[in-house]
């Protein structure tokens, strides 16, 4: 039991949760007040640091020069969509580190010298599934 008196614990070097978003642009109308990327943030602040692996689709939300265009549906013009490289901006500048899986980023034109946002960093397959054991928590959001 920690005692008023004992010394403050050091904050671990290595966050201890590991957060996977593979699933990109899922309910894009519909959760414009809330998201993975907003979510993790949240858990960042909360759990003391996170690292946040994108996979699949979702390492299009690292792209650097990619934009979100307005969506049409049927006569109406929806151009207030989140832009998810802001929230990928948001994650990074807290200090969480952000990776982007490589064959993810293969499959997506992504894989070039300087496609990604600065600091995104790119990882391959089995080396993002090798480090899942040095977390204490993995999850996917």
């Amino acid at each position: 039991m920690h005692k008023p008196s004992d010394p403050p614990s050091a904050a671990p070097e290595r966050p201890q949760v590991l957060a996977i978003v593979e699933r990109a642009y899922r309910g894009a109308v519909e959760k414009q007040f809330v998201d993975a990327l907003y979510l993790a943030l949240e858990l960042h602040r909360q759990l003391g640091g996170i690292d946040i692996l994108l996979r699949g689709q979702a390492v299009t939300y690292a792209a650097r020069d990619a934009h979100v265009p307005p969506l049409r549906l049927g006569n109406r013009v929806v151009d207030t969509l989140t832009d998810p490289r802001g929230d990928v901006r948001r994650l990074l500048d807290a200090g969480v580190r952000v990776y982007a899986e490589e064959p993810g980023l293969a499959a997506h034109g992504l894989d070039g010298e300087g496609r990604l946002l600065d600091r995104v960093r790119p990882l391959p397959a089995d080396e993002a599934a090798t480090r899942w054991s040095t977390y204490r928590m993995v999850c996917f959001l």
